[in-house]
């Protein structure tokens, strides 16, 4: 492990490196340069996993010490505490932020790779539920997630921190058309399942077996009925209580887990 060139000095919140690390909160300015923050030991070990991604690791002293481990041989840039806390969104900063380049890949790209199990977020506003669907895509076993439409950014702080390293495990494009990306998957022969609470087709009766992309709309409203009838089939998950419905992050869960037994049961 090696430090910045400071004589070990750490850079503070005034310096001209962390000022420009900073505006990287604004999405506008994650876009054009195509730059983001990582924040955590979670995010950081998942972006130095991933070639190329990481310019640069800004990390405390205490940290440098405490993530030693994990820092070998990476070059580190050491900053006092309030710079730290200035490139993090976190309540209580772990004392790491990587600064990284966008990973995202084109559509084609994710789909091109014969996926048995792809996820499409169209319009999902809420970073943590962003970084959530992720999560749990990566913990299913998917092969890789679509945003769509007006979703979150997914290098949104919110949404980096919520997918708890997940967002460097598997391939993601941002899509602008959710129909684009239910006719890419169709043409990859996946069968698309809008997830849908007015469903015709019950979860534990549908046929999950085979390579499948799940849709899954807005948190608020779901999916459009012109978008919804894209989709092959769509498919309601039981409610056998008196709850009104299942918040998004919840009932992907649900659908993606559905899917992952069914795809690795023995035939």
């Amino acid at each position: 492990m090696s430090t910045s060139p400071t004589d070990g000095i750490p850079l503070t919140v005034g310096n001209s490196r962390v000022k420009e690390a900073r505006k990287l909160s604004r999405r506008s300015v994650r876009t054009e340069r195509r730059l983001f923050l990582a924040d955590g030991p979670k995010a950081v070990e998942g972006a130095l996993s991933v070639e190329g991604c990481v310019v640069e690791v800004f990390a405390t002293q205490g940290a440098q010490a405490q993530y030693a481990d994990l820092l070998d041989g990476t070059p580190v840039t050491l900053v006092d505490d309030r710079a730290l806390a200035s490139l993090s969104d976190s309540v209580s900063p772990a004392g790491l932020v990587a600064l990284c380049r966008h990973i995202d890949s084109p559509l084609a790209h994710v789909v091109t790779v014969a996926p048995r199990l792809l996820v499409i977020c169209a319009d999902v506003r809420d970073p943590g539920n962003a970084g959530t669907v992720i999560r749990t895509a990566d913990a299913a076993g998917a092969d890789a997630v679509v945003l769509a439409g007006q979703s979150v950014d997914a290098y949104n702080p919110k949404t980096v921190r919520a997918t708890v390293g997940s967002l460097f495990h598997l391939p993601f494009a941002v899509e602008p058309d959710p129909a684009a990306a239910v006719r890419a998957a169709q043409q990859r022969g996946l069968t698309v399942l809008a997830a849908d609470g007015a469903g015709e087709v019950d979860l534990f009766d549908a046929d999950l077996s085979g390579p499948t992309a799940w849709l899954f709309g807005n948190e608020a409203w779901g999916l459009p009925d012109e978008l919804a009838a894209l989709a092959d089939q769509r498919v309601a998950i039981p409610i056998h209580g008196r709850a009104e419905s299942l918040n998004l992050s919840t009932a992907a869960a649900v659908c993606l887990y559905a899917s992952a037994r069914a795809q690795r049961s023995p035939r």
